[in-house]
């Protein structure tokens, strides 16, 4: 018969735990920007959705219906990008503060005659945005700097 017993190994003595263990203190220290994911996904999702919260934004701003629901998806997938690939993504945190700027402009290059429920929406929608954008890079850059300490 064979022998089936399942022994615990120590990985004190495997050839790699060095480079293993300098891979684990990358990723933990790649995910300091967790919340800030979470909020642009939400942000996104708002985005994507509001133009049929928002009174009369359906019936106004048909262009603009199309906008804030590409760049919700955009804000979401930036979002996602974030959280699966901090290392890789967080060089894409300017594009955030890009879109929100976008949305502060968009009721007027997008829209036409824009109500002030659409304008305070993309406003509101917008500074959120780039505030979380701002919080993005900020974070981004500690965690560079700190990598570079070390």
């Amino acid at each position: 018969m064979a022998d089936v017993t399942h022994r615990r190994a120590d990985l004190a003595g495997h050839p790699d735990i060095y480079e293993m263990r300098d891979r684990y203190e990358r990723v933990l220290h790649g995910r300091d920007v967790v919340l800030v994911d979470a909020l642009v996904f939400l942000a996104g999702l708002y985005c994507a959705i509001s133009p049929w919260v928002v009174n009369n934004f359906t019936a106004t701003q048909p262009n603009l219906i199309v906008n804030n629901l590409i760049v919700g998806v955009a804000l979401g997938l930036l979002a996602l990008g974030f959280t699966i690939t901090p290392e890789r993504m967080y060089g894409m945190s300017w594009a955030v503060c890009a879109i929100g700027a976008w949305m502060f402009a968009a009721p007027w290059w997008v829209g036409s005659f824009p109500d002030a429920g659409v304008i305070w929406n993309n406003f509101l929608i917008g500074g959120v945005v780039f505030i979380l954008g701002v919080a993005a890079i900020a974070q981004s850059m500690m965690v560079r700097r700190k990598r570079q300490d070390t």
